[in-house]
């Protein structure tokens, strides 16, 4: 297994201009619902985290292709939707985070994202990871709700063996039980041990899925809680989904944090970072 020293984590493009020690943040809507909603949340997540000093990568899948239902919302259409993402790349100046979700996509994700994040659902799948490895982005692979996170150092050695070492990897809940997740924070000093970045994805780590419904529910309450515990352990980066009216949100509302409530839970992040790195 190659591993990445630890001091790779302060090499990475979108980590610049912060305090030293400080966490990294992956934030934004669960996917591009329109141009409007994408640059208003990006632009005033921008504004709250430069004047942080967080550095900030946008997030947003320009298609959901893991509904429950058929009938959910999956997307504006792939062209349109890259086309917002590269907008507020180049507009805004921000880096882009969003999913991918076959090896096809990875090349045309590639020509506007800076790191391409694999679900949880196919964290396993070979030929996905390796043609996400061969675009030269950063690969964030999130932990499977099925696996252990030991095993999550195949997943990683899968983009490493195919000749891309910038892997980044995702604790975002085990599943406990059919219809609940729960964060065993033990998984991420695990993960940690591998060399590669670690991110605490916060709100979906709070999904209660397979709801009768069809309609994943969420405990949003309790998103402060699992980000403290985790900036508490010395998680690498946050990941949130935000939207400024959760409950008209056409994906995954029901675990989201609204966009107002950011900046208090950033700066009391930050507050307790500071007092785990004054140890």
């Amino acid at each position: 297994m190659d591993i990445i020293p630890r001091k790779m984590i302060q090499q990475l493009p979108f980590i610049k201009n912060t305090t030293a020690g400080n966490f990294f943040l992956l934030a934004g809507p669960c996917v591009v619902e329109n141009r409007e909603l994408c640059f208003d949340v990006a632009s005033k997540i921008k504004a709250i985290t430069d004047k942080l000093q967080i550095p900030y990568v946008f997030k947003a899948s320009y298609r959901k292709a893991n509904r429950s239902r058929s009938d959910s919302f999956t997307g504006i259409g792939d062209k349109a939707a890259l086309e917002v993402l590269s907008q507020i790349k180049s507009q805004l100046q921000l880096p882009i985070v969003t999913d991918i979700h076959s090896e096809a996509e990875a090349e045309m994700a590639a020509e506007v994202a800076d790191i391409l994040q694999i679900p949880a659902f196919l964290c396993r799948q070979t030929e996905l990871l390796v043609a996400a490895a061969k675009t030269g982005k950063f690969v964030n692979i999130k932990k499977g709700q099925f696996l252990a996170a030991d095993a999550m150092k195949f997943a990683a050695n899968k983009v490493v063996q195919a000749g891309n070492p910038n892997v980044m990897l995702t604790e975002r809940g085990t599943m406990f039980g059919y219809q609940d997740l729960i964060v065993d924070f033990r998984g991420i000093v695990e993960m940690k041990k591998f060399g590669f970045p670690v991110i605490l994805d916060v709100t979906h780590s709070l999904q209660q899925p397979n709801q009768s419904s069809g309609v994943s529910g969420g405990q949003p309450e309790l998103i402060e809680t699992i980000a403290r515990a985790g900036v508490a352990i010395g998680i690498d980066g946050i990941f949130i989904e935000t939207h400024p009216e959760p409950s008209k949100a056409l994906s995954d509302g029901a675990n989201m944090l609204p966009l107002d409530q950011l900046e208090m839970l950033l700066t009391r992040l930050i507050k307790l970072r500071q007092t785990v790195n004054s140890f």
